[in-house]
Parts: C-alpha cells; sequence; structure tokens
C-alpha cells in the first residue's frame, strides 16, 4: 500500500483544515484566509503547546501520550471511528484488535441459512464474500462464477464492472464514499494483513476515483444502503440493504429486504419459491468455528 511516512500528521492536518474556529467559539479574525483551524486554536482547545503540535504535524514527535490523543479527538470532534483511527495511527493499542478472521463461526452460518427468505451474504473487513444462501445467488449472482479478485465488492466498484445493482450518480458517490472510509478504519485495525494493503494498493493504482477519495483520510463504516437491483427476469427490484458486523470476528452480514406488501417483496418471494438449495454455500477454503 502506497502510504506517507507521516501519515498520522497528515491526518491531523487534514482533520484540522474541515473544522471551522467559529463552529467551536472561537474568535475569527477578518480577512481570514487560511482554511479550518490554525494550530494556535487546535493546541489551545487540546490543552497543549502548539510548538509540540507542529512537531506531531511534522512528524518529529511520533509517540504522543493516550492522554495527548484523547484531547485532540475531543478537540477535533471525531467520531468513534476516527478516534480509534487515530489512536493506531500513533501507536497506541486500539480495543478489540486483532488478526483478520478466516473462518465462519457456526453461530453466523446459522443465521444466514435461517434467513433463507431474504438474499443474504457473509463478507469479511476486505469487502470479499465468505459465504452467501441461495437467494443472494439467485437475486445478485453467484460469487463462485467470478474470478477471486472481481468478488470483491470494492474492487468491482471502482474498476466499473457489470452490476445489477442501479444507482445515480449522487448515490454511486454515497457508496464509494461509505466502502473507502470503511476501508481506511479497517486499515487501521489490521495494519500487517497483506490481503488488505494489497487491495488497498491495488486500487489506488486502478482508480483515480478510489485515490482520490482515500487521499480524504475520512474514516467510517458501510452499514446501510437502499438500492435498486435490475434482476433479468423479475425488473426492478427495490430493497433495503442493512449490514450487520459481529464484533467477535469482525464478518459482515448483509441482508436484502423489501417494503412489506411491495411489488418487490412479491417477487422476492416468487424468488424464494423457486430456491431448493436451503443450505449455505461458502467458498471452498472456509470452514466453520464453533
Amino acid at each position: 500500500m502506497t502510504a506517507s511516512t507521516n501519515e498520522l500528521g497528515e491526518t491531523l492536518r487534514s482533520w484540522r483544515d474541515r473544522l471551522q474556529p467559529e463552529d467551536l467559539g472561537l474568535p475569527t479574525a477578518p480577512h481570514r484566509r487560511a482554511r479550518g483551524l490554525n494550530r494556535k486554536e487546535l493546541a489551545r482547545l487540546a490543552g497543549m503547546s502548539p510548538d509540540y503540535l507542529v512537531q506531531l504535524e511534522q512528524g518529529r514527535a511520533n509517540t504522543p501520550s493516550v492522554q495527548v490523543l484523547a484531547a485532540l479527538a475531543r478537540a477535533l470532534r471525531l467520531t468513534e471511528a476516527e478516534r480509534a483511527h487515530l489512536f493506531r495511527l500513533a501507536g497506541q493499542p486500539a480495543p478489540g484488535e486483532r488478526q483478520i478472521s478466516a473462518t465462519l463461526p457456526h453461530s453466523v452460518r446459522r443465521l444466514v441459512e435461517q434467513l433463507s427468505a431474504s438474499p443474504a451474504a457473509v463478507y469479511d473487513v476486505r469487502w470479499n464474500p465468505v459465504a452467501w444462501n441461495a437467494m443472494w445467488a439467485a437475486a445478485i449472482a453467484d460469487p463462485l462464477t467470478r474470478p477471486e479478485r472481481e468478488r470483491n465488492m470494492a474492487w468491482r466498484a471502482f474498476v466499473d464492472l457489470p452490476t445489477h445493482v442501479v444507482r445515480t450518480a449522487a448515490e454511486q458517490r454515497q457508496f464509494e464514499e461509505a466502502i473507502v472510509a470503511d476501508l481506511r478504519s479497517s486499515s487501521g485495525r489490521y495494519p500487517g494483513d497483506p490481503g488488505l494493503t494489497g487491495l488497498i494498493s491495488d486500487l489506488l493504482e486502478a482508480s483515480p476515483r478510489f485515490r482520490t477519495l482515500w487521499e480524504t483520510r475520512h474514516v467510517g463504516v458501510y452499514e446501510q444502503e437502499h438500492k435498486t437491483i435490475d434482476h433479468p427476469e423479475l425488473g426492478l427490484l427495490e430493497v433495503d440493504c442493512d449490514i450487520l458486523t459481529t464484533h467477535r470476528n469482525d464478518l459482515r452480514v448483509v441482508v436484502y429486504t423489501a417494503a412489506p406488501g411491495s411489488v418487490s417483496a412479491k417477487a422476492l418471494e416468487e424468488l424464494s419459491a423457486a430456491c431448493t438449495e436451503k443450505s449455505l454455500i461458502d467458498l471452498p477454503h472456509r470452514g466453520g468455528a464453533a
């Protein structure tokens, strides 16, 4: 992955630039040219020396204490995900840090199997599919029909591979922003994972759109979206996509549902009736785990 030698400093500057002094109750000088907070303003809000903040942003002080990081997070009004990312960039342990799971727990398998009336799939934090039910294959596509890299949700989006999901330009932009922020968050939790770093490196090289969004350093979670699916037989399906995260294994359970009584709900009922396979389909190298 192409990374800055001073990721902490560049991220702090990015977060500082997005805040305005008046939003934080600070006086604003007339004809001010600089955007966002300047270093003195942030240092004042965080209760630290401006000189130390300069050292942090320039990479000359790269081991800030937990107390300093907490003060910066409060002053910058960081979200929970951004706060955790800040700690990891500074080399401080983040709660729950672990290796990317390569197993599918029996409880998650059972959950998705019991969602047989809805398209449902399990993804890892790299957005590779781990397992899916027959409804997912029937409504979206069977991932096993694609080469391994082309199964990845982020890769498909940013190299413009064919999809049954229909989005407006604004919706596509929101989806891409959410996926990139999610990958940025995951890269902080799993900085040494070769699969994740390799994916991000390839996306940075292959997609100018991904590179532009990655450089914003936004951190977040992709957790829901309304989607229109252009099914070859059933036509347009309007569904809600909800993504549930299993915190122990950091897997994402993706489920599509339609509003009760809607045309799309009736279409999904017809599709479910046609699916004779009710067990979960998972990749050959994946196994269950208690």
